[in-house]
């Protein structure tokens, strides 16, 4: 492409940045524009339920670029402005302000929201989703000092990850889940069931089949959660963990093809051929699964912002990543990559210390590995991803015996 070329990206966190680096990186010299609502400058968001909530981290360590790389690499980034509108004819720009730039690529990297909290007294005082980095600011100030009484609402990743960071505060917690075991539809029931004794081994209470049908307050703050049948959970603070939606209105006005997302081929491209999508919003058709897949993890964010940054230079690309996401938890770290419609009712098998917390699971469909979760067992993420790629049968003796490398199953 020319240095004539104008490049924008709505959406100035992980997915547009990691874009804005990669177009940079490729030798692109034209003018990049990467424009998000948030006030920061881009970054991660994995480090806003952990590290950074619990205060052990700063903002420099969520940062995806130091603060001046955006000058030193000439892109133009503007944030705490939104835009409101694309001109697909005029292949225009519209932002809150007024303003109106041109573009011959553009990339919607727009993110995705939290699910609010509807019922009767969400909006009292106390009551908090976590999104940004100001909601995790937000939430920090009201569990540094410990002593709280902390109700927290759903039991995803999200959700027990508060969980674990608010009790290591030194918080009273309460877990409050409509199914029967946490994390059960990423994991599975028995490893959801292994959370579940991890955190109440840590002393936080989970109540699972419930339903929450308010928030109780005095004097503007919240000091319950009520629950189908008349039970109160007291609570000077409740976080609503509930999932999050793809943020598709800009996409759907502009007359884009969009459902769960903005539905792109595998080269991350719209129905529209000179505007791309990436991260949380993307719905891409993904060639090994062969079938479309939306993730909200960050390596889709960082790998797809690669991906559509180069797609959009005119390069050959098939965006086939294996999705990866990681949480922390107590004294239990882990990392996942694999296809989660492929995983859904397939075999596990444990390799190593599954009592003990140390361990790979895989997950095998047809003999073959269609995804694995290393659990307080390091430096293994790569081996697992190849085995995931090779997809072919394995011999599950193998597969599972410590002793042999994985190269060699």
């Amino acid at each position: 492409m020319s240095s004539d070329t104008k490049i924008v990206i709505l959406g100035a966190a992980l997915a547009g940045a990691s874009a804005a680096e990669t177009l940079r990186s490729e030798g692109f010299d034209g003018e990049i524009r990467l424009v998000g609502a948030e006030p920061h400058r881009p970054y991660i968001r994995p480090p806003l339920s952990k590290e950074y909530l619990s205060g052990k981290e700063g903002i420099d360590s969520a940062s995806v670029h130091p603060e001046g790389w955006y000058r030193d690499h000439d892109v133009d980034l503007m944030t705490s402005i939104a835009a409101v509108g694309i001109d697909r004819a005029d292949r225009t720009v519209t932002l809150a302000d007024g303003r109106a730039f041109a573009y011959d690529r553009l990339l919607l990297a727009t993110g995705s929201s939290p699910r609010r909290l509807s019922v009767p007294g969400a909006g009292l005082d106390g009551v908090h989703h976590l999104r940004t980095m100001d909601d995790s600011e937000a939430l920090r100030a009201a569990l540094k000092d410990g002593g709280r009484r902390v109700a927290v609402i759903g039991s995803g990743w999200i959700g027990m990850e508060v969980a674990a960071t608010a009790r290591t505060l030194g918080n009273e917690v309460t877990v409050l889940e409509h199914g029967t075991i946490p994390l059960a539809k990423a994991l599975g029931a028995e490893l959801g069931a292994m959370f579940a004794e991890l955190h109440e081994e840590n002393g936080v209470v989970l109540r699972t089949s419930v339903e929450v049908e308010g928030i109780t307050g005095e004097g503007g703050r919240t000091s319950g959660v009520l629950l189908r049948g008349g039970d109160i959970v007291p609570a000077d603070v409740v976080v609503a963990g509930l999932g999050a939606t793809p943020n598709v209105d800009l996409a759907v006005a502009a007359g884009l093809e969009v459902e769960d997302g903005i539905l792109v081929d595998a080269a991350l491209r719209t129905s529209d051929e000179r505007i791309f999508a990436a991260g949380d919003v993307a719905n891409a058709f993904h060639p090994v699964v062969g079938r479309r897949l939306r993730s909200e993890h960050w390596a889709n964010a960082l790998n797809g912002g690669q991906a559509a940054a180069r797609s959009m230079l005119g390069q050959e690309v098939s965006f086939d990543y294996i999705p990866y996401f990681y949480t922390d938890q107590f004294d239990l770290g882990m990392e996942y990559s694999g296809y989660p419609p492929l995983a859904d009712g397939a075999r596990v098998v444990y390799r190593g210390d599954r009592a003990g917390r140390e361990f790979v699971a895989f997950w095998l469909a047809d003999g073959r590995v269609v995804a694995g979760m290393n659990v307080n067992v390091w430096d293994v993420n790569e081996e697992v991803q190849a085995l995931i790629r090779r997809g072919t049968p394995v011999d599950v003796a193998r597969l599972t015996d410590e002793s042999v490398p994985f190269g060699e199953v």
